[in-house]
């Protein structure tokens, strides 16, 4: 009887994992592959090397596993016991035992963890990709972090009733996840970009191109980060994190020229 492998790889050789991993390629073979959840590998971090590589809480795997297993750890407010769930763009780290809050945002060299106060720990933005009609007739907006939010509304097909466009940005209560506030994608948002040759920079949206026959998430964008310096990205690498000022506190880095 031939008892063929069925599934994926559990294991993660240190050579091709993201570039942006904080770890020596050389010095060990594996490192910790992330499950399977709310972000792609590709754009993500195990809580196991954000522990151990990044904070340095823990000297080894089987430390930052011990940490995770107690309970120590949340991710936008729900405890996680698994130290290969990965986190990433937006999402929210509090660390009980030493009283830390931090913001996974993007930066030129990847995602970073940035460190936030405890009010601020309390929400976080997600971006509308796709919406969805759900069997009762209400409206589902899907997230960019895997989560999908219900949106009652008389007639979902009504324009004038459904307010929500994709590439849309809300504000999120944590771990309630209730709609706080919407931020229209729009000129004079404030925004990051997320990917591309200028991300992690930031700054007010000056203008979005209008171009007929072409799809909205491929139009380009012109951002000014207010010091004289202006960055051209397409609309599918642009989060909108406020309408008057941002939101979210940002690191400083990430206006550096």
């Amino acid at each position: 009887m031939n008892l063929g492998k069925k599934g994926g790889s559990t294991g993660l050789k240190r050579k091709p994992a993201p570039r942006f991993w904080p770890i020596h390629r050389k010095e060990f073979v594996w490192v910790v592959k992330p499950s399977p959840g709310p972000h792609s590998l590709e754009s993500c971090l195990p809580l196991a090397i954000v522990l151990r590589d990044i904070l340095r809480f823990a000297k080894t795997r089987k430390e930052a596993k011990k940490i995770v297993s107690q309970g120590k750890v949340y991710v936008d407010g729900k405890v996680r016991r698994e130290d290969d769930f990965p986190v990433g763009l937006m999402d929210v780290i509090s660390i009980s035992e030493i009283d830390k809050c931090f913001r996974i945002l993007p930066s030129s060299k990847g995602l970073i963890l940035h460190p936030i106060d405890k009010e601020e720990a309390n929400f976080k933005l997600c971006r509308i990709e796709n919406k969805t009609l759900v069997k009762n007739g209400h409206l589902q907006l899907n997230l960019h972090d895997g989560s999908n939010i219900p949106v009652k509304v008389a007639d979902p097909k009504n324009p004038q009733e459904d307010v929500y466009k994709t590439l849309d940005t809300l504000q999120i209560s944590l771990p309630e996840r209730q709609i706080l506030q919407h931020i229209k994608l729009k000129e004079n948002d404030f925004a990051i970009i997320t990917s591309g040759k200028n991300i992690g920079r930031y700054g007010k949206i000056i203008e979005i191109e209008e171009m007929k026959g072409k799809k909205r998430r491929n139009v380009l964008v012109t951002i000014d980060d207010g010091r004289g310096n202006r960055y051209q990205t397409i609309l599918n690498f642009v989060f909108a994190i406020g309408e008057i000022k941002p939101l979210i506190s940002l690191p400083e880095v990430a206006q550096a020229v």
